[in-house]
């Protein structure tokens, strides 16, 4: 690896121009593009590509063998688990130029992308959301929402340390979490955490 403020493996690929935060660390066979924007202590796995108009934030988690493609944005601490997917183009043909119809996906801060999940262009994935492996998602997920399925369902609520939460889909309730302490409720079909 080269110690720059960051490190990279020497099989990486670091375009010129492209913006790596201090601690990350880029390993075999990654291709970060010329435009990308990667923060402070991210983690991009083997086999990561990361394209030009791409902005991601601190301490994020890419493990192998995933493509971050054009106008998706990563906040911070987001988990995207091995070879789960990105697409870009809602509506792609090979013999059909549509790079100006690129629709944006972001990824709010602590959502964690499970393995071989396929994210649909054009979507939020709100704060803390949790979409489990092999989960196809087609439309905006809430914060705090367990995401399964394909298509995507939402079956529950998770805590910000990764735990299913008992409260009901809708209604009103309130629960703390065992690990921090921390207070959920749910109200108007929406989980705050206190």
């Amino acid at each position: 690896m080269t110690d720059l403020a960051y490190r990279v493996h020497e099989t990486a690929l670091v375009d010129a121009g492209a913006s790596i935060g201090a601690g990350s660390r880029i390993w075999h066979w990654v291709h970060v593009s010329a435009g990308a924007v990667i923060g402070n202590d991210c983690s991009l796995g083997q086999n990561v590509f990361v394209g030009n108009k791409v902005k991601i934030g601190n301490n994020v988690k890419i493990q192998n063998n995933v493509s971050v493609y054009d106008e998706v944005t990563l906040e911070d601490d987001v988990f995207c688990g091995p070879s789960m997917v990105f697409t870009n183009v809602y509506n792609p043909r090979s013999a059909v130029p549509r790079k100006d119809e690129y629709r944006k996906t972001l990824v709010k801060q602590g959502a964690t992308l499970g393995a071989n999940c396929t994210i649909v262009c054009g979507v939020t994935i709100g704060k803390y959301a949790f979409i489990g492996a092999g989960t196809v998602v087609n439309k905006d997920v809430p914060d705090y929402a367990l995401v399964v399925g394909v298509p995507g369902k939402q079956i529950g609520w998770m805590s910000e340390h990764g735990e299913r939460l008992d409260l009901p889909l809708q209604g009103e309730r309130s629960i703390h979490c065992e690990h921090t302490q921390k207070i959920y409720r749910i109200k108007n079909d929406t989980v705050f955490a206190e």
